[in-house]
């Protein structure tokens, strides 16, 4: 579950999940940018084992350039209303 939010969240930027998966997604994106940063061919075959070829490339491409002197908090969750169906608390988690 976690590859596929991650996956969806690299590709598109922003998505719209629940609160509980938000936070867990958070740190496991954080470190993967971090791997990414390194810009050396094991961390990005450790990327593409994570998360698929796709989203190993622009982990490792734009991402890493855009973050290359920050050191951390890549992310932000912004939560929203409960959803209407069954009240779970929604958020969209996003990067900065």
């Amino acid at each position: 579950m976690l590859r596929s939010l991650a996956y969806s969240l690299v590709l598109k930027g922003k998505i719209k999940t629940t609160e509980p998966k938000a936070k867990e997604l958070c740190p496991y994106i954080e470190k993967l940018v971090t791997i990414g940063k390194k810009q050396t061919i094991a961390s990005r075959r450790i990327l593409e084992g994570e998360v698929g070829p796709m989203a190993a490339k622009k982990i490792s491409g734009d991402l890493s350039k855009t973050y290359k002197t920050r050191s951390g908090g890549y992310t932000r969750i912004i939560k929203m209303t409960p959803r209407l169906t069954d009240g779970s608390p929604m958020a969209i988690i996003e990067f900065v």
